[in-house]
């Protein structure tokens, strides 16, 4: 009995490793994290929740996003997104072009929303 008792609490033991390793690999903070690491574009937003900061990565640096909601087309969305870079020092190389591929992008899931660059970035996109 003793014996039959220890094997279940070894197979559970063993599927909640396997379980804890296979969220620590799918998590989406560990895949922003990774592309970043790449160089490659990661954008992690949760769409159906508003009060939430979008991330995203290009190029290596990395990008925060505040959104806030406001009144479009006569319904409540996210009106406008204000978006820094965590790091000035990972911005080395990018060009105006890349500002606004990021935005295009940022479009595709808020097309109404007003996205202003603080710092500056915002200087150089209205030269």
């Amino acid at each position: 009995m003793i014996v039959l008792l220890f094997q279940v609490v070894i197979i559970a033991l063993l599927l909640y490793v396997i379980y804890v390793t296979l969220r620590f690999l799918f998590h989406p903070k560990r895949q922003l994290d990774a592309a970043q690491k790449k160089g490659t574009f990661y954008l992690l937003d949760d769409v159906n929740h508003a009060h939430r900061n979008l991330f995203m990565t290009y190029k290596g640096a990395l990008f925060e996003g505040e959104k806030y909601i406001g009144e479009v087309n006569g319904t409540f969305a996210v009106a406008s997104i204000f978006i820094h870079v965590v790091d000035d020092l990972q911005l080395q190389g990018f060009t105006r072009d890349d500002f606004l591929l990021l935005e295009q992008k940022i479009h595709t899931h808020y097309p109404h929303a007003q996205i202003n660059w603080k710092s500056t970035i915002e200087h150089l996109l209205t030269q």
